[in-house]
């Protein structure tokens, strides 16, 4: 049985999911997929924190799911932008526990990652599969995956669902 390792940037999945297809991603559906028949050495799911009722229920559900759930507080700047990615901090826990695992599953599709998942595939001899949105995915992250999955219907909740990401 292969071990697997598995990394989602909660924001990159929200919005490219919610501009491509209205709809928001079924992280149960992704969870049965992305560890099907492998044991999990690994599971974090990267999200913002606005401290808001809904977002710790949808992170329970993350939890629920199999998922260490880490945050990041939201920051609003003066000049009406917001900050609030995990980039480096997904880099760094990928490449702390690729040399565990067979495979490391990144849900993303953040063109930044891609000297990542070749980093990993050349010092680790992992095996790599990305999951995103083909059409917001960096063309760069999808040469560098041993194998990308587009993000669609199956990978979707149901027209309606409502969850706050």
């Amino acid at each position: 049985m292969d071990s697997v390792a598995v990394f989602v940037d909660v924001q990159n999945i929200y919005y490219t999911t919610r501009q491509r297809f209205s709809r928001h991603f079924d992280y149960n559906n992704f969870w049965a997929e992305a560890t099907r028949d492998r044991q999990v050495v690994k599971a974090t799911a990267f999200a913002i924190d606005r401290d808001d009722e809904r977002q710790r229920q949808f992170q329970n559900i993350l939890r629920a799911i199999g998922f260490e759930v880490k945050l990041r507080p939201y920051i609003q700047r003066n000049d009406g932008s917001a900050k609030g990615d995990w980039d480096v901090g997904i880099a760094l826990d990928v490449l702390e526990y690729a040399p565990l695992a067979d495979v490391v599953v990144l849900a993303s599709g953040d063109g930044d990652f891609d000297v990542l998942v070749h980093r990993i595939r050349d010092k680790h001899q992992v095996s790599v599969e990305v999951y995103g949105v083909a059409e917001l995915s960096a063309a760069s992250l999808i040469r560098a995956a041993d194998k990308f999955i587009p993000i669609k219907d199956h990978l979707l909740l149901a027209a309606g669902t409502v969850r706050r990401e």
